[in-house]
C-alpha cells in the first residue's frame, strides 16, 4: 500500500502517478489529507503494513455517517467502469478541473477520469476563474466537479458557463439551487453516490450504464460494476449495497433521494424528513442554505430545528415567515420550532454538513 499525503498540486501529481500504476496492477493507493491532525491515527487504523486485500487499487478513508473510520476498497475495474460510464453520460472524455480534495472519492475520480482521457487534471490554485482559464487553454470538452456549497458561491462566476458539464454532488443540492444555476446557463448534472460506489453513480436521477438501483423497505440499494469490494480488514460487499439512504424509484426508472434513514425526525409521533423541510426553505430567495436536525425535547421527543444561512446576512428573513413557508408546503408538524441564523454551515469533508456541529449551534 502506498500512503500519499495530499496537499497541493505537487502531491496531486504524485497521487496521479500512483493511481496510474495502481490501475494497471501496481500497489494499492491510500490518499490522505496532509493537513489533517488525525492523519497519523487514521493511517494507523487502516494498517498500511497489513497485506492489502486482493483486487484493490484505491483505498478511500471515510467515516460515513457513523464517525468511525473505514477504508473503502475500490478495484481498478470499479474505478475504470465509473470513469468510463461518466464520460459516456457526459458526451465523451475531456479535460477536468480538480476543485475537490483529492483524498476523497470525488477528487480521486477526477484524477482517474483525467488519466483515462489522456490528460493531467488542472488543479485549482487561487481563484476558480484563474484555474478555469488554464483549463480552457487546451481543447475540450471541459468538466469539473463541485459540492453544493461551491456551486452556491460560484453562481455569478462567468467561467462556469464554459464547462460542458458541472457535476454537483457530495451532498444533496437543493432543487432551488440547481434551478438557479441552470437558469443562469450553467450545465449542472446532479450526482448521487458514495465512496462505496466509486463516487457518483446516479446522474440527474438516472443510474449510469451498468448500475442497478432498487428500493427495499424505503432504503436505496445499489449494484453494478462501480461497487467497491468491501471495507479494509472488514466486511465484503455482496451484489447489492445497502446505502442507508431513503428514496423512491419512479416508473420511468429515475431515483429520488429523500435523505438518510437515520436522520428522520420523530416529533410527537410524526416522522419528518429533514430534506423536505430544507427544500421548502431554500426555495425562498432570501435563504441561501439550510440544515434541519432534531433536537431533544421532553414534550415532543424531538423538535424540528433549522440553522439558516440568509441570502443577505444583513437582512435575514423573519422567522415567522420561514415557519409559514414550511407550514404551507408540508403542514404544521414539519414547522421548525427552533430557528437560528448562522453565517455558514459547519462542514466535514468536501461539502458534507456536520450535523452534530449544527445541533451544537442550535442547542448551545
Amino acid at each position: 500500500m502506498r500512503v500519499i499525503p495530499v496537499d497541493g498540486p505537487d502531491s496531486v501529481t504524485d497521487l496521479a502517478t500512483a493511481l496510474r500504476a495502481a490501475l494497471t496492477g501496481g500497489p494499492a493507493v491510500l490518499p490522505v489529507s496532509a493537513t489533517d491532525p488525525r492523519r497519523a491515527a487514521l493511517v494507523a487504523h487502516l494498517a498500511p503494513d497489513h497485506p492489502v486485500e486482493p483486487d484493490t487499487a484505491l483505498i478511500i478513508a471515510t467515516s460515513g455517517s457513523t464517525g468511525e473510520p473505514k477504508g473503502v476498497l475500490l478495484s481498478a475495474s470499479a474505478l475504470v467502469a465509473s470513469a468510463t460510464a461518466t464520460h459516456t453520460r457526459l458526451g465523451g472524455p475531456g479535460r477536468w478541473l480538480l476543485t475537490l480534495p483529492a483524498h476523497h472519492v470525488a477528487g480521486a475520480q477526477v484524477i482517474v477520469r483525467s488519466l483515462l482521457a489522456g490528460h493531467d487534471p488542472v488543479v485549482r490554485e487561487g481563484s476558480f476563474a484563474t484555474a478555469a482559464a488554464r483549463l480552457f487553454e487546451n481543447p475540450g470538452p471541459y468538466y469539473t466537479s463541485l459540492v453544493p456549497t461551491q456551486l452556491l458561491r460560484l453562481l455569478d462566476e462567468p467561467t462556469l458557463l464554459g464547462f460542458d458539464a458541472v457535476l454537483v454532488g457530495g451532498a444533496a443540492a437543493s432543487p432551488a439551487l440547481v434551478a438557479r444555476a441552470r437558469a443562469a446557463g450553467i450545465r449542472v448534472v446532479t450526482t448521487y453516490g458514495m465512496s462505496e460506489t466509486a463516487g457518483g453513480c446516479v446522474y440527474d436521477g438516472r443510474p449510469l450504464d451498468g448500475v442497478s438501483v432498487r428500493v427495499v423497505g424505503g432504503e436505496i440499494r445499489i449494484a453494478g460494476p462501480t461497487l467497491a469490494n468491501g471495507y479494509r480488514r472488514g466486511a465484503r460487499f455482496g451484489p447489492w449495497f445497502r446505502t442507508g439512504d431513503l428514496g423512491t424509484v419512479h416508473p420511468d426508472g429515475t431515483l429520488t433521494v429523500h435523505g438518510r434513514a437515520d436522520t428522520v425526525i420523530n416529533t410527537g409521533g410524526v416522522k419528518i424528513a429533514p430534506a423536505a423541510v430544507e427544500n421548502a426553505l431554500t426555495a425562498r430567495e432570501d435563504v441561501a442554505e439550510v440544515c434541519v436536525v432534531a433536537v431533544p425535547d421532553e414534550e415532543w421527543g424531538d423538535l424540528v430545528a433549522a440553522a439558516v444561512v440568509p441570502a443577505d446576512p444583513g437582512h435575514p428573513p423573519r422567522v415567522e415567515a420561514l415557519q409559514e413557508t414550511v407550514r404551507t408546503v408540508l403542514g404544521g408538524q414539519a414547522v421548525p420550532r427552533l430557528v437560528r441564523f448562522v453565517p455558514d454551515l459547519p462542514l466535514r469533508g468536501p461539502g458534507k454538513i456536520d450535523h452534530s456541529a449544527v445541533r451544537t449551534l442550535l442547542t448551545g
